[in-house]
């Protein structure tokens, strides 16, 4: 079994990058059967978030997963490879144990990404790509963060994406509380940042989704009002801060709107935040002058802030995902030896149902269920010892002695 991860995440590649090879809930589906019906990989399954996407797969060509990543998303191996991390079995099983735990994240400590994780190994569970070995992997990561979460401070003292978006906005207007707040998706994402800013009472709050209904239930619990993606054309000019995160695979607010709707607004100042990758903003409104676009990766320099009151639980969590690590190792390792242990089972069992069947012949002839038994039970050790006895007798020198060494350890046998 070759374990591998590999992909992008905030650290080795920008937004830019990230959106080109990120995989959208409708299509992860058929990617998965499209990468293991190409048998590119034996196991598959991918997470695909704001800030990553990480394929953990058993292969035995991981260059050629890499290949078909770029494939799928129409690009070059050229235009990803740069950007791309490539991790081979311990390095692998580490690096889905730091990300489950919230050690890799760009909120330090956060607990999204484990939810997530969750989700990409269901996905991958019932697209029918989740087999033993990944599955061992994603049962046992979940485990480790819990041990993490729970052994260690990691998430105290979390300055989350949703916060940060606050913070940036507060230091565009003195007082939330006068200014009128865009929402538009009503994701989980969303939700978190809705709820932030609803406690800081903002002047009006709305919600706009493709399914109304959607919205509607985000803002019953919220406030607000709800409104179609539809009316968006209507209603952009109407808010001095803009939140966006659906997932659209191409822009829904582009250059051409945004500078309508400042000029509506007489260029008064917009704040737009967008979390969703790939992006919903057209990246060259942010060079407008009356609006401040950031984008997740806009969002880390101000999530960072809260790392250092962290940074004393990470040396804690590490060591128990080490220890997580060795322990995984040992059971793949241990998993090697199967096919041996099997055909070692099997063998076993002809031998046994052939003294059984002599025993049941005698029997039928009459022969006294005592003598059946021993002679059962003495050609049962015979047939036994009689392969590695031969082994032993047959070989010489060094080979005869690492024979007679492994036997013993085997059955545990003491020679005076």
């Amino acid at each position: 079994m070759l374990l591998f991860a590999c992909g992008v995440n905030h650290h080795t590649a920008p937004v830019a990058i990230r959106e080109r090879v990120a995989f959208p809930a409708e299509i992860l589906p058929r990617a998965l059967v499209d990468v293991t019906g190409r048998e590119v990989a034996r196991e598959a399954a991918i997470l695909s978030t704001c800030n990553r996407t990480e394929i953990y797969c058993s292969t035995p060509e991981p260059e050629a997963v890499v290949d078909w990543m770029s494939r799928f998303h129409s690009l070059e191996p050229r235009e990803v490879k740069p950007y791309l991390y490539l991790l081979p079995g311990d390095q692998a099983v580490k690096h889905a144990f730091r990300v489950a735990s919230g050690l890799d994240s760009m909120v330090l400590g956060e607990t999204q990404i484990l939810g997530q994780m969750k989700q990409a190994a269901d996905k991958a569970q019932a697209a029918g790509t989740l087999g033993l070995l990944l599955n061992k992997l994603f049962q046992r990561t979940f485990s480790v963060a819990k041990e993490v979460r729970t052994a260690t401070e990691i998430g105290a003292n979390t300055v989350s994406m949703s916060a940060a978006a606050v913070t940036l906005a507060e230091r565009i207007f003195a007082d939330l509380r006068e200014q009128s707040v865009l929402f538009i998706g009503a994701g989980e994402m969303i939700e978190l940042v809705a709820t932030h800013f609803a406690a800081r009472n903002p002047r009006r709050m709305m919600v706009v989704n493709r399914t109304v209904e959607r919205a509607r239930e985000l803002t019953k619990r919220l406030g607000g009002e709800a409104a179609a993606l539809t009316s968006l054309t209507e209603l952009l000019p109407e808010f001095d801060i803009v939140v966006t995160s659906t997932a659209s695979p191409l822009p829904i607010i582009g250059l051409g709107l945004v500078e309508r709707a400042v000029k509506q607004r007489k260029h008064r100042p917009m704040f737009m935040v967008d979390l969703a990758v790939p992006r919903d903003i057209e990246p060259e409104v942010g060079q407008l002058n009356d609006v401040f676009l950031y984008t997740v990766d806009d969002l880390g320099e101000v999530v960072r802030a809260g790392h250092d009151a962290r940074q004393a639980q990470v040396q804690q969590a590490e060591a128990i995902i080490s220890t997580s690590v060795n322990e995984f190792m040992h059971w793949m390792d241990s998993r090697r030896a199967v096919p041996v242990l099997r055909a070692l089972r099997d063998h076993a069992e002809r031998l046994r149902r052939h003294e059984l069947d002599k025993a049941h012949r005698l029997l039928a002839r009459g022969v006294d269920p005592k003598e059946v038994l021993e002679a059962m039970s003495r050609g049962l050790m015979n047939k036994y010892l009689h392969d590695p006895s031969h082994a032993i007798n047959q070989a010489g020198g060094d080979e005869r002695d690492a024979l007679t060494h492994t036997l013993s350890r085997l059955y545990n046998l003491h020679a005076d």
